[in-house]
């Protein structure tokens, strides 16, 4: 069911918070961004919002919750190849491919604005600025993107965990919903198995290492940094693939 938005402020939202990381946005950008953002839908938790192969499919912001992109294989098995906090976009290639090439789940009740492709490309041609914005959004994610085939190919599972969770606490920060401290993550071990290409059982063990040597701590459906810049040099992370370092263009 789509109904409008909430009454919060878009400037207050993940969404302007984190294309604000990038471009300085105008009055005239943010009244474009709120006409894209003013139709949302809610999404029940195992009720896919993009199906594998759906062609006419707009996009999605995340207003609120957090969803994970997958792909099932013909055995049966699930891989995660992303998951989607408040302010990513959902299923932006499905709007220029046509076709969309993975499934989208919510891992929470979700709210999403919904982006239809002709609204998307509309306000691409009346605010450039904010088009590059969104290409540098796209672009980041790319970049997540070769993190995590590092993390699949050559990282340790201890290694992989940490670097995912170091990555998750940055991009919350950068729309508000996390700090050096840690953050709320509703994620299961099932899931951050297939994310990560490791058994929960496996998780499991990851995690009570990481706890044991006092580096972090993930219980009760949150992440704890016990010792942050430890826990950095255990993963090599880097957060310059992120590019959080204030707006380029003003």
């Amino acid at each position: 069911m789509t109904e409008p938005g909430s009454a919060l402020s878009l400037q207050d939202s993940p969404f302007a918070r984190k294309l604000s990381a990038f471009v300085r946005l105008s009055p005239g950008d943010l009244a474009v961004m709120s006409d894209l953002y003013r139709l949302r839908r809610r999404f029940a938790v195992g009720v896919d919002m993009i199906h594998q192969g759906q062609t006419g499919q707009g996009a999605y912001v995340l207003a609120s919750g957090w969803a994970s992109s997958y792909k099932i294989l013909r055995s049966g098995s699930r891989q995660i190849v992303g998951v989607q906090i408040p302010g990513d976009f959902l299923g932006l290639r499905s709007v220029l491919f046509r076709t969309s090439d993975h499934n989208v789940e919510p891992v929470t009740p979700v709210q999403a604005s919904v982006i239809r492709q002709q609204d998307l490309l509309t306000a691409f041609t009346e605010t450039p600025r904010l088009a590059t914005a969104v290409l540098w959004a796209a672009s980041r994610d790319e970049a997540m993107t070769v993190e995590r085939l590092v993390d699949l190919g050559r990282r340790t599972a201890t290694e992989r965990m940490a670097h995912f969770l170091l990555e998750l606490g940055a991009r919350l920060r950068l729309v508000g919903l996390g700090d050096r401290a840690g953050y709320a993550c509703p994620l299961s071990q099932y899931v951050l198995a297939d994310a990560l290409g490791l058994s929960a059982v496996h998780v499991n063990r990851v995690l009570r290492e990481l706890r044991e040597d006092g580096l972090l701590t993930f219980q009760k459906g949150r992440v704890i940094f016990d010792d942050y810049e430890a826990l950095v040099d255990l993963a090599s992370f880097d957060r310059a693939y992120l590019d959080h370092e204030g707006p380029l263009l003003t």
